[in-house]
């Protein structure tokens, strides 16, 4: 992971040497990793919409063969190779995104280590943003935190696909209330470059999931 955290870092580094803005640089930095994973983003959608559409078969065989576990999976994946849904072709790209998103993460919250090479070289440069006094402290008027905080329950409310058991579609309402929490928990003390980084993240990937639900559903009409 070390190699990815300074590859990453050096990403960074070359846009605010370009920029000479630390807060546009994030902004820049945030921007250019979306579209990185844009096209991970883009098979999962398209796998979570397949799915979704064989929703209430799926409810229909699992209430006909509900004390039959070996037929139920067989009709099940039956079902999924008639309509050419892979079963876990919604989780590979999360697998895929995750050490990217945990590198992106820890760059921004060890700038010193990964980007400047030193805190020497991390405090001589201009971290004052927009209200923000430093990117590297925690927002002392708390719009980060709050921001992060709805705008990653926006994203979650257009990620979310309806359908599935009582017990999934309760775990999906559950994570649609305590994600936004903990987010806007950790903004709340973290550098507020780090929950500048959540708040264009999540702004992008709202947009993003209305345009790919309406691009899919369009397309689905045809």
């Amino acid at each position: 992971m070390t190699i990815l955290y300074e590859l990453f870092g050096s990403m960074l580094y070359y846009i605010y040497n370009f920029v000479g803005d630390y807060g546009i640089a994030i902004i820049l930095f945030s921007l250019i990793a979306k579209l990185i994973l844009l096209p991970i983003n883009i098979k999962q959608t398209k796998s979570m919409q397949a799915t979704n559409k064989v929703q209430p078969e799926i409810q229909k065989i699992q209430k006909k063969y509900k004390d039959n576990p070996e037929k139920l999976n067989e009709e099940t994946m039956k079902l999924y190779r008639e309509h050419n849904i892979n079963p876990v072709g919604g989780c590979l790209p999360l697998l895929i995104q995750f050490p990217i998103i945990i590198g992106l993460y820890r760059v921004l919250q060890q700038p010193q280590i990964y980007v400047f090479g030193s805190q020497e070289a991390y405090d001589a440069i201009d971290k004052a943003f927009l209200w923000l006094p430093s990117l590297g402290q925690p927002d002392p008027l708390h719009i980060l935190p709050i921001l992060a905080a709805v705008t990653t329950y926006l994203y979650m409310s257009t990620s979310q696909t309806p359908g599935g058991n009582e017990q999934a579609q309760q775990m999906n309402q559950s994570m649609k209330i305590m994600s936004p929490l903990l987010i806007g928990f950790m903004a709340w003390t973290f550098p507020s470059g780090l929950a500048l980084y959540w708040v264009i993240q999540n702004i992008f990937t709202f947009v993003q999931q209305i345009f790919m639900r309406s691009l899919f559903t369009q397309e689905g009409g045809k």
